[in-house]
């Protein structure tokens, strides 16, 4: 059987290449792959291709590396691209995304996937997106793209639009992550827990969540989750002492539902938790303002440490990831089927959501590829709830399309945060500074004389 050639984009993310290569290789169907690793910055190229290689050897596996400068070049031919790069990177555009909305008293935690901060984010993004779709077109029409990049909603939905022919997931950890949290808050070995989300991405909510008793039935662990934290058993600590995880669980109590994604992001992705003048609400749900610039440091930090440290070592220990690429990979490339929670064109999976929005669910992976599973109608109050968010993506993808800056102004309108907390002209002059700060970092038709009214 041949071996796949699987391409990453954006190599110099080597923690994240590290994890995914290791379990890649970790199949038998799929050590002796082609890795090919390419990246503009050739410092991290080179630190990519060590680690990669080190392991192969570790593994023992007929696997191979290769690098490249080249896009095209790197994805001639492949099999699957792995994307995992961030325009603008820490510095200059995380500062901007962050530092320009606080001169407005607009305070992020996150800000890379909705808010003003995912709205420059996508539109520093989807370009770069589009030309990986480019040259897949040219000389890889078949490949499945593998997409790690946020603003994960407004790439997947921007890709689909205009190159529908591409086959393409959008992939986070949230979901899986999330289950193994909730099994953790209630003393549950997560092998025994089954679940079913739906939504989109970084606001999909468990539709089911279970536990699986002695005689093989199934028991709701909604109540224990309501008993968990009404009791303050739940949530408990966390990786990250910083994020108490508090907003979720309180959203659980007013919806119903729990959501799939970390109370850090949901916190700006709604209008009731981050206001001006109300550090009541920051403290009393531990929510933890500029959250990311504070992990982009750390992450700087240890990363200088941990690279010099794969340098030198003659081995490198491996342990299996919670991220889903090396399971599709498999499924496509054997025919095994796997079960992966992947973010795609809706087309009536979620029929209370708009056909074009990007949403994620659980999909079948075989052969056949990426098979979306039908949903149907969500609770209302879900559908309510992530429409809010859909006006912000659709916007953000009908300026890109459109090459229409009006549509960036309407988007940081429709932003349920940033709506809570500024009115029209602020919100206008708002999007003109941090136009004006990312300069060439955006596509040309975003630049340009400020406007304080679009007619």
């Amino acid at each position: 059987m041949a071996n796949p050639k699987i391409t990453f984009i954006g190599a110099g993310s080597s923690v994240f290449m590290k994890n995914i290569v290791g379990d890649i290789l970790q199949r038998p169907a799929l050590a002796g792959a082609e890795i090919r690793l390419m990246d503009i910055n050739p410092t991290r190229l080179e630190e990519s291709a060590i680690i990669a290689g080190k392991l192969i050897s570790t593994l023992g596996v007929p696997a191979s590396v290769s690098t490249y400068s080249n896009q095209r070049e790197a994805l001639d031919g492949t099999d699957f691209v792995v994307v995992c790069f961030q325009i603008g990177g820490y510095e200059p555009s995380t500062v901007i995304d962050f530092d320009v909305p606080k001169k407005y008293n607009l305070r992020q935690t996150i800000a890379d996937t909705l808010g003003v901060g995912g709205i420059m984010r996508g539109l520093r993004t989807v370009p770069h997106l589009w030309s990986i779709c480019e040259d897949m077109l040219a000389v890889a029409p078949n490949a499945i793209m593998l997409q790690y990049v946020n603003p994960m909603a407004i790439n997947t939905w921007a890709i689909s639009e205009k190159y529908p022919s591409i086959k393409q997931v959008g992939l986070c950890h949230s979901v899986q992550g999330t289950a193994h949290e909730l099994a953790h808050d209630l003393d549950i070995p997560y092998e025994e827990i089954r679940y079913r989300s739906a939504g989109i991405n970084h606001m999909a909510f468990f539709l089911n969540f279970e536990h699986r008793q002695p005689d093989g039935t199934y028991r709701d662990l909604y109540p224990d989750l309501l008993r968990a934290y009404r009791e303050g058993r739940a949530p408990k600590p966390g990786w990250n002492p910083r994020c108490p995880n508090k907003v979720r669980y309180e959203m659980m109590t007013r919806l119903g539902y729990f959501v799939t994604e970390s109370s850090e992001h949901f916190a700006e992705y709604t209008p009731y938790f981050i206001k001006e003048g109300r550090e009541d609400l920051i403290e009393k749900f531990g929510i933890p303002l500029d959250e990311y610039p504070k992990r982009c440091v750390e992450q700087i930090s240890r990363w200088k440490q941990t690279s010099e440290e794969y340098r030198k070592a003659e081995t490198i220990e491996i342990n299996p990831s919670r991220e889903y690429a090396s399971s599709i990979v498999n499924s496509v490339w054997t025919g095994e089927p796997s079960v992966i929670y992947g973010n795609l064109r809706n087309n009536g999976v979620i029929t209370s959501l708009p056909d074009k929005a990007a949403v994620e669910v659980p999909c079948l992976v075989d052969h056949n590829g990426l098979q979306p599973t039908y949903i149907g109608e969500l609770p209302p109050q879900l559908t309510a709830l992530m429409r809010t968010n859909i006006n912000v993506q659709e916007l953000t993808v009908r300026a890109l399309i459109d090459e229409n800056r009006e549509h960036i102004y309407h988007a940081a309108m429709m932003d349920p945060h940033t709506a809570a907390e500024l009115d029209l002209d602020q919100i206008w002059s708002l999007v003109d500074d941090l136009l004006d700060a990312h300069g060439a970092m955006l596509p040309e038709w975003a630049r340009g004389p400020r406007q304080q009214r679009v007619a």
